[in-house]
């Protein structure tokens, strides 16, 4: 089968303090994986995190799209409920007038954000992640419909493709619903069945925008000259991640240096081996097999690649290794 390669970035910043350094090295990455060839290039959306620097896609785009030539660039996504439809559809028509046929419109309904967050970003204290699915439908019609009102300015300069993400099978009924592509974040759910899909491409009904069902999967992978190098790459983030999400970062990351003296915990062992079953971690040859099995089973147009690296040169490494896998 054949399948589509690109990229999900999301500025992980080594330190409290790096939130510039993180923006410029997306930046870099877009330039490189537009040389090296993907598809396109995806950048997310979270807040109240100092290890992410990712909290407005949309403004981070801009730069992206004068940094870049070609390649496709993208939320990954934008939390609709935080968010009035009519401005997302005029801030994503302006993109694409600046970006003509460069910009995706990825939306998500979680809140990238605690909840005490999600209520600061909500203008009247009260998150609208109820209203989801009629958002999607408002925000597809002002982008897509002449006949509007308001009329959404300036005027998309093409259709621009809202993109529905998800990680569950409700995201994929949604999809199916709406007549949207899907992208399934297997990176966030590594337990995602691939029902999910096979659901998603056997229920999709067409759209204004999109006649036949389009999937993407988004996976981790970790690639390096040798296994044992990819090994300690993809450690060092799972050491990483399971610090953040139980709160012991301190809004910094541990070197790869560091986390090789880390302590394996049961409860980190069982956390790591839970996120091994959906994502690409080795040598060039491995990754391209493991990409290639995965892309087989879940039957999907595109791998989207999440490779968060402590070093900016191991990211570029990795993406380009890869690439020169598939073209070999």
């Amino acid at each position: 089968m054949t399948f589509k390669l690109s990229v999900l970035d999301q500025s992980m910043a080594r330190g409290r303090n790096e939130g510039a350094l993180a923006l410029q090295e997306t930046i870099e990455m877009a330039k490189w994986c537009e040389s090296l060839g993907y598809e396109r290039f995806w950048i997310s959306e979270h807040h109240a995190f100092p290890s992410v620097a990712g909290s407005a896609p949309e403004v981070l785009l801009a730069a992206l799209g004068a940094a870049t030539n070609n390649i496709r660039l993208g939320s990954g996504g934008i939390m609709l409920p935080h968010y009035s439809a009519y401005k997302v559809a005029e801030v994503f028509s302006l993109l694409s007038n600046l970006y003509p046929n460069r910009i995706d419109l990825g939306v998500g309904r979680a809140p990238g954000a605690d909840m005490s967050t999600a209520r600061a970003l909500a203008t009247d204290g009260r998150p609208k992640f109820e209203a989801f699915p009629k958002l999607v439908e408002k925000l597809s019609e002002y982008l897509w419909q002449d006949n509007t009102e308001p009329m959404v300015s300036p005027k998309p300069h093409e259709d621009i493709p809202v993109w529905m993400l998800g990680s569950s099978p409700d995201s994929a009924q949604l999809a199916a619903r709406l007549g949207l592509p899907y992208n399934l974040a297997a990176f966030i759910n590594p337990q995602a069945h691939e029902n999910i899909v096979s659901y998603y491409q056997e229920n999709f009904k067409p759209s204004a925008m999109w006649k036949k069902p389009y999937t993407i999967l988004a996976i981790g992978v970790f690639c390096a000259e040798t296994e044992a190098q990819a090994k300690a790459l993809q450690l060092t983030f799972d050491i990483n991640f399971f610090r953040f999400i139980t709160g012991h970062t301190q809004g910094s990351f541990l070197t790869p240096q560091e986390a090789q003296l880390h302590p394996i915990t049961p409860q980190l062992a069982d956390f790591i081996k839970s996120r091994n079953t959906l994502r690409a971690v080795g040598t060039p040859e491995q990754v391209k097999s493991k990409i290639e099995g995965i892309a087989q089973r879940f039957a999907v147009d595109e791998i989207m690649m999440v490779s968060n690296m402590h070093y900016l040169s191991d990211r570029k490494r990795s993406f380009e290794l890869v690439m020169n896998a598939f073209q070999n």
